[in-house]
């Protein structure tokens, strides 16, 4: 009776990690594009324009923002350097993926 409950429990399937979606560009941008999103401590505005407002602590700071290579690129002056990050979708949470695997998670807040 124990084999039996142990092959059964082994043979049960067991639930799947949520789904993520891999986004292209063109869905980055929809995602994207005249909408905010939440971070732990932050929230970020991507305007039609490129242009892109954070705000964290109080503190405004402006950079630009762009799609290359189905890849969400941002800019943060005075630098001059482009950051890219794959983009994953699961429901309404977007998940950004550094070239290093390191994650950030947001949220739509509208």
């Amino acid at each position: 009776m124990r084999r039996f409950a142990l092959i059964a429990l082994i043979a049960l399937p067991f639930p799947a990690a949520a789904d993520w979606t891999v986004l292209s560009g063109e869905e980055i941008r929809t995602a994207l594009t005249g909408r905010t999103l939440e971070y732990k401590n932050a929230r970020q505005d991507f305007r039609a324009s490129g242009k892109t407002l954070y705000v964290t602590n109080g503190r405004d700071s402006w950079g630009n923002w762009r799609i290359e290579d189905d890849q969400y690129c941002s800019q943060w002056p005075p630098s001059d350097l482009w950051a890219c990050y794959a983009m994953d979708r699961q429901g309404d949470v977007l998940r950004f993926v550094g070239e290093r695997d390191d994650i950030t998670e947001a949220t739509y807040v509208d």
